[in-house]
C-alpha cells in the first residue's frame, strides 16, 4: 500500500515531536560550547527551523566555555565533548549523548600514501619523544601486514547482531609499504579548554600509559607528560585555539600533525591517518568504524559513556568521541524548554545525524545508546 507524502510528513513530525507549520510561539534559542559538533549543528540549522519553526544560534567556543555557560545559565543549551562533573554544575543540568564522530589524526605529509599510527606511536609523537617522521616506530607501523575489516551495513548504518555487536562482512588481507621522510615532526595541539583534548588525552593515557603517563585533562598542557616548555619542544610543539585554529595552522605547516574532526582535513588540505587498534588493524576514521567502537562502550543511567579503549573489535576506530548536549530539567520558560527538547530530538534523528552527518563523518547513535539518549531528552523541561 502506498503512503502519501502528506502522511509520511505527519508520521515524521509525530516521531520527533515537531510540527510542519510554524508554532504559535516560535523560539530563538542560544547555544554555545564544543567546536567538535559545530559543523553538524550548523548543517541541521535550516532544516530544523523548517521542521519546527524554531531557530537557534550556536557559538563554537569550546567545551570548557559550554560547561561554564551552563553553570551560569548563559543561553539555552550547551555542548561538551566530555562529561561535566565539576562541582560548579547545576543539579538540574543533564547530559544527552546526541553527536558521535571520530577524532582524526590530521597531518601534512607531502605523500599519497596512507599513514598508519599505533596508540603508542601517537603518544610518543604528541609527548615529544618521537620527533622525526622516519622514526623506527613510525616505520614499523607503516610497513606491515594485517586484515582489513569490512562491516555489514544497511542503508548506510552498521548492522549489529542480537547482542549489539557489529557484524563482519569480510576480511581483506592487506600489506602496507611507506618510506617516511627524514623530517622533523611539528606538533600542533589545542591550547584552549577542550573536550576534544580531554578525550584525546584520555585515549593516550588509557591506550599507551607507559608513554602518556598523566591522566586526561581538558587543557592539553595539563596532561602533557613532560615539560612542554623544555628547549627541545619550543617552536616544535605549539598550540592553537579551537579545531579550526589547529587545522588551519597544520594546513600552513609542512610535516605537521594535529588532532581534530575529520571533516577539517579537506578544507585545510590535510591527510587523515589510520589508527592501529588493539586488534592490530589499521582503521580509517569513518562513521561505521566509529560506531563499531562506540558499540563497545558502557552507558550509565545519566547518559555518560565509558569507552573501552582495549577492545579487540577488529574494525573499531578507537578514537571515537561523543558530544553531550547539556540541557536543563528546570527551565523557567517551559516554551523554551520544549524548543530545546525539539532540538535535541532533531539532532539525534536520522534526518540530521544521518542525512546531514554522514557526509561530514558523523555517526548515527542507535540501539541502547539511542534509548538512553531518549530517556535523557524526556527529562528536559
Amino acid at each position: 500500500m502506498k503512503v502519501s507524502m502528506l502522511a509520511k510528513s505527519a508520521a515524521v513530525a509525530l516521531v520527533f515531536g515537531l510540527v510542519a507549520s510554524t508554532p504559535a510561539h516560535a523560539v530563538d534559542l542560544q547555544g554555545s560550547g564544543a567546536s567538535f559538533p559545530a559543523l553538524l549543528i550548523e548543517a541541521c540549522k535550516a532544516p530544523f527551523a523548517t521542521a519546527s519553526g524554531h531557530s537557534f544560534t550556536y557559538a563554537a567556543s569550546g567545551s570548557g566555555a559550554g560547561r561554564t555557560n551552563s553553570d551560569k545559565s548563559v543561553g539555552d543549551f550547551w555542548f561538551s565533548d566530555a562529561a561535566h562533573t565539576a562541582t560548579t554544575k547545576r543539579s538540574s543540568i543533564i547530559h544527552v549523548p546526541v553527536v558521535a564522530a571520530p577524532i582524526g589524526i590530521l597531518h601534512n605529509l607531502p605523500s599519497r600514501n596512507t599513514l598508519s599510527l599505533s596508540a603508542t606511536t601517537i603518544a610518543g609523537i604528541f609527548a615529544g619523544t618521537i620527533t622525526r617522521w622516519n622514526d623506527a616506530a613510525i616505520v614499523k607501523d607503516n610497513n606491515r601486514a594485517y586484515d582489513k575489516i569490512v562491516y555489514k551495513t544497511k542503508n548506510g548504518e552498521l548492522v549489529k547482531d542480537a547482542s549489539g555487536q557489529p557484524v563482519v562482512a569480510k576480511k581483506i588481507a592487506t600489506t602496507t609499504r611507506y618510506t617516511l621522510p627524514d623530517k622533523p615532526i611539528k606538533v600542533i595541539y589545542r591550547s584552549d579548554s577542550s573536550g576534544t583534548s580531554e578525550n584525546f588525552t584520555n585515549y593516550l593515557n588509557k591506550s599507551a600509559a607507559s608513554v602518556w603517563t598523566k591522566a586526561k585533562a581538558s587543557v592539553f598542557t595539563s596532561s602533557f607528560p613532560g615539560n612542554i616548555n623544555s628547549p627541545e619542544n619550543l617552536g616544535r610543539i605549539v598550540g592553537a585555539s579551537s579545531s579550526t585554529g589547529v587545522s588551519q595552522l597544520a594546513g600552513k605547516t609542512p610535516y605537521s600533525i594535529t588532532y581534530a574532526e575529520v571533516n577539517y582535513a579537506v578544507a585545510n588540505k590535510l591527510k587523515v591517518a589510520h589508527v592501529i587498534n588493539p586488534a592490530g588493524s589499521a582503521v580509517e576514521p569513518t562513521s561505521i568504524s566509529t560506531s563499531a567502537f562506540l558499540a563497545q562502550a558502557a552507558v550509565d543511567a545519566n547518559g555518560i559513556l565509558t569507552f573501552d579503549y582495549a577492545t579487540k573489535e577488529a574494525g573499531a576506530y578507537t578514537l571515537g568521541i561523543v558530544s553531550y548536549l547539556l540541557a536543563d530539567t528546570a527551565y523557567p520558560d517551559k516554551t523554551r524548554a520544549a524548543a530545546v527538547k525539539a532540538l535535541a530530538n532533531y539532532v539525534l534523528s536520522p534526518t540530521c545525524a544521518k542525512d546531514k552527518g554522514a557526509a561530514l563523518g558523523f555517526s548515527v547513535i542507535d540501539g541502547e545508546f539511542k534509548k538512553k539518549a531518549d530517556a535523557q531528552i524526556a527529562k528536559i523541561g
